[in-house]
């Protein structure tokens, strides 16, 4: 199975990325998944279920821990051959 996974972390700060959306970024960009985008208001990965569960749990404890108040998630199950 695979996973897509929309998430963002609050709160939001424009003039400069705080401690928990960095946290969020090298979490993500780290973990064995397929693809990943990182962007300012939505970041979105995909890979197998296994790697997505793992990088989630490793992305709620360090987020939460860095300062993180609130995480939106989007997880959706896509067929093999979907981007």
């Amino acid at each position: 199975m695979r996973l897509r996974v929309e998430f963002t972390t609050e709160p939001f700060d424009l003039d400069e990325a705080p401690a928990h959306a960095l946290v969020a970024r090298e979490v993500i960009e780290s973990a064995a998944l397929d693809a990943v985008d990182v962007g300012p208001f939505g970041n979105t990965a995909e890979g197998r279920a296994e790697a997505v569960l793992t990088a989630l749990d490793a992305l709620f404890r360090r987020t939460l821990e860095a300062g993180a108040t609130r995480i939106s998630l989007q997880v959706n199950v896509v067929g093999e051959g979907e981007r």
